[in-house]
């Protein structure tokens, strides 16, 4: 049974991920994550604003107490602040239920141990494990014994209280006067990232700020930027930052309306950490799906790019790995081991906006550390139980491998399954975009063909 993807469980909420499975899931993990403890485990529960989360979180904590674990409800609550708040509140895990960037169907639990960090696939493997083997053998305490739940009111609080602090070695980030523009993607992040930038001084312009449950990611956040873009044209804004749902991820818009991805902020993080000294072995760890213009920081600024697979726990794993501090993806997951376990979208927000700050350059200027090279991806929405073996129907091996053959000089081609949705990706790099869309498009067509 595989029920852990990249980034957790995930699925259709109330068909996939149903409350059922969220019981089984809450059980086991609590046993799993908690067993080594003489005491009863403490655990930290957060959520995004799907209108499924209460739903699978009754089901989740139900599963919990039944082993004796103490639930400590923290609400609305971007990602990186459970995994923060899990290391600040002593407790022994922590959980969220997102869907991350994904549209409001679906919804997903993801476990994070002690020290805020994603779980490894071997303790996710000992989590299916119970699940298979059956639940009833696991303790089921009675009387006192049961487990609680309480609320964890400062939650929201101490998270940006947190942020707010990040740099109070080297004096208050003070954003007096610049103009931000913040899409909150309807979601965990709609109240922490407004109330983190107010608390800086900046003149804050929130959008997509009114979750209701069904809206998040509709439209809007890192995966929708078009609205910001002219939301910060038209209203002269000096920036613009973009959340995804779960708020681990960041997408920057600059002052021009021009998209600043994941690479482009981690070059120019990057190359300021690096003539700070705050870069741990030079070095950098992104994903193979990085483009091609970030890996030319190695040749050009000294800077050592690791590679590693897609997936923001795999950066992490590899920056722990090799004793890296800094890594993250073109999606917009950035982490700064420095200061926090996880992808976190405002705090690098933060970091840009101190970029921005300590150089007295608008965000435009800023940008030019890389040259980017055209890059597209198309996915092909595909039957779940065909994506992973999509190169054995011949005519996509042969149209894929005339693909990499075509492009093996000038650019390259990357086609690989997601880990959380039902699509295979499509990513083709090189010097005509108009034929990198057209060769992404026909390939994706086929797959849709083929791979019913």
């Amino acid at each position: 049974m595989k029920l852990f993807g990249t980034d957790g469980v995930r699925g259709l909420a109330n068909a996939q991920l149903a409350p059922e499975l969220a019981f089984k899931l809450g059980r086991a993990g609590a046993y799993a994550l908690t067993q080594e403890f003489s005491h009863a485990p403490r655990i930290l529960v957060g959520m995004d604003t799907r209108v499924s989360g209460r739903m699978l979180e009754a089901a989740l904590n139900a599963g919990a107490c039944s082993v004796g674990a103490k639930i400590f409800r923290a609400g609305v609550l971007p990602t990186p602040g459970i995994a923060y708040l899990v290391r600040k509140y002593n407790m022994d895990a922590g959980v969220v239920l997102s869907a991350s960037h994904n549209s409001m169907e679906d919804n997903g639990i993801k476990f994070f141990s002690r020290e805020g960090m994603k779980l490894p696939d071997a303790m996710e493997e000992e989590i299916e494990a119970l699940i298979e083997e059956g639940l009833d053998k696991l303790p089921r305490p009675t009387g006192t014994a049961i487990g609680t739940i309480e609320e964890a009111d400062q939650a929201l609080e101490d998270y940006v209280e947190f942020l707010a602090g990040t740099f109070t070695d080297e004096g208050l980030l003070d954003l007096k006067g610049l103009k931000v523009a913040i899409d909150c993607a309807n979601g965990a992040g709609s109240k922490a990232g407004p109330a983190l930038l107010k608390r800086l001084g900046a003149e804050v312009s929130p959008i997509f700020d009114s979750p209701d449950g069904t809206n998040i990611n509709k439209g809007c956040g890192s995966t929708h930027i078009e609205a910001l873009c002219e939301y910060v044209k038209a209203n002269g804004q000096d920036i613009g930052i973009a959340l995804d749902g779960d708020g681990d991820r960041l997408i920057c818009v600059d002052e021009t309306g021009k998209v600043v991805d994941g690479d482009q902020i981690m070059s120019i993080c990057g190359v300021r950490l690096k003539q700070s000294g705050k870069l741990k072995k030079d070095t950098l760890v992104a994903t193979v799906m990085s483009n091609l213009g970030l890996f030319a920081l190695e040749r050009e600024r000294g800077i050592h790019i690791e590679k590693t697979g897609v997936g923001d726990r795999y950066v992490l794993e590899r920056m722990l790995e090799i004793g890296a501090t800094f890594g993250g993806e073109q999606s917009g997951h950035v982490i700064f081991l420095d200061y926090g376990t996880t992808g976190d979208g405002l705090m690098t927000a933060l970091q840009v906006l101190k970029a921005m700050r300590q150089s007295g350059l608008p965000l435009s200027k800023l940008n030019t550390v890389i040259k980017v090279f055209p890059q597209v991806t198309v996915s092909a929405r595909v039957n779940p139980l065909l994506k992973d073996s999509w190169r054995s129907v011949k005519e996509i091996g042969e149209a894929a491998t005339s693909l990499e053959e075509k492009y093996e000089k000038t650019g390259r081609v990357l086609i690989r399954a997601s880990g959380t949705e039902n699509v295979v990706r499509i990513m083709i790099e090189g010097e005509d975009e108009e034929s990198l869309k057209a060769d992404a498009k026909s390939l994706a067509d086929l797959m849709i063909e083929k791979l019913k």
